[in-house]
């Protein structure tokens, strides 16, 4: 197993990674470091220890292609919600956090939300928010580097909020030319919402590409 250490922000080859997908141990969550991680292909996923992915398949949402769930079409048509984009980044990632919706635990810690909120700080994380008569009520959040978005979590407080949060981010990445949405690992609930798993270099192909696309989110 590779050990990361703080003086050093290089990472591995993908090929060093196990069956299940885990590179490396250890390091830290600075912004240099996760930027590295993300245009590497790789992310983070647990703290004490701090681990690094990097799994074959992996998942993604075709943006191009995306299309919401039959089940939601009317409700994106005629839904009360107001749908903002970076206006309560905060807000997002603490309720994401939150060990709730049959949740014992959460993988995002403390140290975890300090370091996305100075890569939001930054310019590099973003939040889509679901607003019912002027509260918060489901969102979601992710990085975002030239033609690339790394979806992180999402949560909900009314049915469906966060997959219309997710449609509007969606909506908003096909609008800027964005080239490939990162879910990471396929879910039972990322699955019927449309992802799909693709082999680990193809998505690094497509990584590449959308890295070289000058977009902005």
């Amino acid at each position: 197993m590779n050990i990361l250490h703080p003086d050093s922000l290089s990472f591995a080859d993908h090929r060093a990674a196990n069956r299940e997908g885990l590179l490396a141990l250890g390091g830290d969550l600075s912004v240099a470091r996760l930027l590295l991680a993300y245009r590497s292909g790789i992310f983070p996923w647990t703290d004490e220890p701090l681990t690094w992915w990097s799994p074959d398949p992996r998942a993604i949402f075709e943006i191009e292609t995306f299309h919401p769930p039959k089940r939601l079409e009317s409700k994106l048509r005629h839904h009360p919600f107001e749908l903002t984009i970076d206006r309560d980044f905060n807000a997002v990632i603490h309720a994401c956090a939150e060990p709730a919706q049959g949740r014992e635990s959460t993988w995002i810690s403390p140290r975890f939300v300090e370091a996305y909120l100075e890569l939001h700080r930054q310019g590099h994380a973003h939040s889509v928010e679901t607003w019912e008569k002027g509260k918060l009520v489901g969102g979601i959040y992710g990085v975002s580097i030239q033609g690339f978005f790394a979806g992180e979590s999402m949560f909900h407080r009314v049915t469906d909020a966060s997959k219309i949060a997710l449609c509007h981010l969606m909506d908003h990445l096909r609008s800027q030319k964005f080239e490939l949405f990162d879910t990471q690992v396929l879910s039972p609930l990322t699955a019927r919402l449309g992802a799909i798993e693709i082999r680990r270099r193809d998505y690094l192909e497509r990584l590449t590409s959308a890295l070289r696309n000058p977009t902005r989110f």
